[in-house]
């Protein structure tokens, strides 16, 4: 199978997932699905071009085991975190601005993620359809930034997980472990997830493509449908959170600034 037939049969399966679950979320009312969905499917990107492309048989199955590990733990994740209970409150504010209009326009929000998933696999097709192997160096760097990056996104997962199942933490800021240093230590990690595919490009020519998807990530999360949703949405339910902003590193972990300065 060719480069351009891969890329196209994943993207008629995304449109046509993802409109499935939009069709899912007509019936609950509840969009929160799709997180999940996402974060899987992109994973099994890896794992597709990772089938269907002609770089070594190592270089492939590495390619699928890293995006294939992080695709089905971040997904999983959302799924239970979102699974029975009321609508995230990105969706519903969604909802509320939208109106009428609003399943007509969250069609096309699914599939406006269609479009990111295909851009952010472009580092697994890069590796996928290289001709050369990484030096073991390339291969050590890439693997130890994949198990930070997703260790450190699972912790961060979990201490939140903890904090919002605590009766005493109900209305109040997370400010425990990793989110004492960061406001949003889970996007830094998966911001850093991206990295972990580049040195694994050293012997391609066209290795620099990889550098797209972490700022694709970066660029998504900081500035489109992360960090200002998440931001908004915890101003107005959470009394705290304009000193948490004021004394708490945004993205990248860091002491937090102390009271006065």
């Amino acid at each position: 199978m060719s480069l351009i037939e891969a890329a196209l049969a994943a993207l008629a399966g995304l449109a046509i997932l993802f409109t499935l679950v939009w069709l899912v979320q007509l019936r609950t009312r509840n969009a929160g699905l799709i997180d999940a969905v996402w974060a899987w499917t992109l994973g099994l990107l890896a794992v597709w071009y990772a089938c269907r492309g002609p770089a070594p048989a190592q270089m492939r199955l590495l390619l699928a085991l890293l995006g294939g590990t992080w695709g089905l733990r971040l997904g999983t994740h959302l799924f239970l975190r979102n699974h029975g209970k009321p609508e995230d409150g990105r969706y519903r504010r969604f909802r509320e601005q939208w109106g009428a209009a609003a399943s007509r326009n969250l069609f096309w929000f699914f599939q406006f993620q269609v479009l990111f998933s295909m851009l952010l696999s472009v580092s697994f097709v890069v590796l996928a359809w290289s001709p050369a192997e990484p030096g073991s160096l390339c291969c050590a760097a890439a693997v130890l930034i994949w198990l930070l990056s997703v260790f450190g996104e699972g912790l961060a997962d979990w201490q939140l997980e903890q904090f919002r199942k605590d009766p005493t933490s109900k209305g109040q800021v997370c400010r425990r472990g990793l989110w004492y240093y960061s406001r949003h230590p889970n996007y830094f990690f998966e911001c850093l997830h991206w990295l972990a595919y580049v040195p694994l490009a050293a012997g391609s020519s066209f290795w620099w493509l990889t550098l797209a998807s972490p700022l694709i990530m970066s660029w998504l999360l900081l500035k489109l449908s992360g960090v200002p949703l998440t931001e908004a949405q915890s101003a107005l339910s959470r009394p705290g959170y304009a000193d948490y902003i004021r004394s708490t590193s945004m993205l990248i972990p860091w002491p937090p600034k102390r009271s006065g300065w």
